[in-house]
């Protein structure tokens, strides 16, 4: 476990963005080569694939990390921070590695499953769909897979215990930008030209009315604006403001009643103002939902490693591109607990070590359940 240890602190002072996972790669391809893993490169751009087999029952599954890091500085104060400025394992990725790196470890000297397990490294989970991009590359009719299973670091919960329930775990994620143009003038002149930033700051408030006057109370839904720019002086009025934000939602009947919504009140509250509205509405991610058997599954293998396992009441806002996966082959997706730690994406945010041999036990017993031994 130490040497695993090691790795982990190695890849967090080391971490690459999405679809730059280079050195990260060559780790994982090095590491499973070693253990007489067959293993294949550069499936979605940066995706790394090790395939090992036992016996002759022909039901695969398939078990998944991603790998990349966040586009931010580290405030961590351990040895290990990251080296490079402006990306950090703000998120634990490099845990996830490594917890699957050490199944492939323990199952590669098994002989108590029957099937082949399918170690899935993926890029580019932060934004980028990395998960899509190894679909897009064959990943499934390369190596098909009966299942595929994924883990999730999550603070929220205590060291020792695990979380998932048959469903919707994680949201779809959306992305909005508005840019309001139209106005440019000065700023002691405001009769001669449309104010931008007033409608812009008007749009604000509007958009966070969505969520509660357009969808159904007993609908999860969320809609945030996370960035408003706008003006470079204190006496102009800019040509130009824009929004930033991100909706969460679990159907796609709400995300469509969302969009719809968002591009009405952005078109007619800057009309309202002279101005116009430039609108770039993307659906990222889906919803990552679980089926059912899997779910029961996973909670099972938990409850086998020594976790105390339990069914998630609800589902979070968060996003996840494992949900392609899941779009494509039934699986289950888990939340390990992490607690105590920083909350995900904070910048002094570290994975905890001792969730290391937990990850590793769980992945080993969703193999054992999946693909057990004849009797």
């Amino acid at each position: 476990m130490n040497d695993l240890i090691a790795l982990r602190r190695d890849l967090h002072t080391h971490p690459e963005l999405g679809f730059a996972e280079h050195r990260t790669a060559a780790i994982v391809a090095d590491f499973l080569a070693a253990l007489d893993i067959e293993v294949h490169r550069g499936i979605g751009k940066t995706g790394v694939v090790g395939v090992l087999r036992r016996g002759g029952s022909g039901k695969t599954i398939g078990l998944r990390a991603d790998m990349d890091a966040l586009p931010m500085d580290d405030a961590g104060e351990q040895p290990w921070r990251s080296q490079q400025a402006g990306c950090s394992h703000a998120c634990g990725h490099d845990g996830h590695i490594v917890m699957l790196l050490g199944a492939a470890q323990a199952l590669a000297r098994a002989e108590n499953f029957d099937g082949t397990v399918v170690f899935i490294f993926q890029p580019a989970e932060e934004g980028l769909a990395g998960a899509q991009a190894m679909l897009d590359d064959g990943l499934l009719q390369r190596f098909p897979c009966d299942a595929v299973y994924a883990v999730h670091n999550w603070p929220e919960l205590p060291l020792g215990s695990a979380q998932t329930r048959p469903g919707a775990i994680m949201a779809a994620a959306d992305r909005f930008d508005i840019t309001v143009k139209g106005g440019g003038g000065h700023a002691a002149q405001p009769h001669l030209s449309p104010d931008t930033l007033l409608a812009t700051s008007e749009l604000v408030v509007q958009l966070n009315t969505i969520v509660a006057r357009a969808v159904d109370p007993c609908e999860a839904a969320l809609l945030t604006v996370t960035r408003v720019q706008g003006g470079a002086s204190h006496n102009m009025i800019p040509a130009e403001a824009a929004i930033t934000g991100t909706v969460r939602t679990f159907h796609p009947r709400i995300q469509d009643v969302i969009e719809k919504r968002l591009r009405e009140m952005a078109l007619h509250v800057t009309a309202a103002h002279g101005l116009t509205a430039e609108i770039r509405y993307k659906r990222y991610y889906p919803a990552t939902i679980n089926s059912a058997a899997e779910a029961e599954l996973a909670l099972c293998a938990a409850q086998n490693a020594g976790l105390n396992a339990s069914l998630a009441v609800k589902p979070a806002l968060t996003s996840e591109d494992f949900s392609f996966m899941l779009q494509a082959v039934p699986g289950a997706y888990l939340w390990l607990g992490a607690a105590e730690s920083r909350p995900l994406h904070h910048p002094a945010y570290d994975f905890n070590d001792a969730l290391i041999p937990y990850g590793v036990s769980w992945f080993c017993e969703v193999v054992r359940a999946a693909l057990p031994l004849k009797s």
